[in-house]
């Protein structure tokens, strides 16, 4: 399955599309700071903190949760150099969902039942934010790759001088 319908999840190959359809709805409705930083996790945890003390249906609200998880998984591809998986059978029983995201050093996440957690139970354990704090298997980038923020040339070597790279 590639689209989601609903509450539907696409699959891996359709995740990244699926979360930028989904930044694109919920930026121009609400105006959310959606910029796959990693500070945007902190806005990710305010909206879904927001549905659960509103008292909101879990069913009502799983396709905003579902894109939420989306776009959670979206960050990792891209500031922390996961891949969007498809879960063998083994890892759907086990996470509860058809996708997640594989970590460079291998490790698999489940970013969608994160939130989908983080609704259920809330408080700081379920953070998204935290979650990234605590993410093993990150790819090692730059520190401004984290904030989304263009790198400083105050410190690039002049033209023409190696760059040395640490062991």
């Amino acid at each position: 399955m590639d689209e989601a319908d609903g509450d539907r999840v696409p699959s891996a190959r359709g995740m990244r599309a699926y979360a930028a359809a989904f930044v694109a709805r919920v930026t121009a409705r609400n105006r959310l700071p959606l910029d796959y930083s990693v500070a945007s996790l902190r806005v990710v945890d305010f909206v879904v903190d927001g549905l659960r003390k509103s008292g909101a249906d879990p069913e009502r609200a799983g396709e905003m949760l579902l894109g939420l998880g989306a776009y959670v998984g979206e960050v990792l591809v891209r500031r922390a150099g996961a891949v969007w998986v498809d879960f063998d059978d083994r890892e759907q029983d086990y996470f509860g969902q058809p996708v997640g995201v594989r970590m460079p050093d291998g490790r698999v996440w489940n970013p969608l039942g994160k939130v989908r957690n983080r609704f259920e139970v809330g408080g700081p354990a379920e953070s998204l934010q935290t979650f990234w704090l605590r993410l093993h298997g990150r790819a090692r980038r730059h520190p401004t790759a984290l904030t989304g923020a263009a790198p400083s040339r105050r410190h690039e070597p002049p033209p023409g001088r190696p760059v040395m790279q640490p062991l």
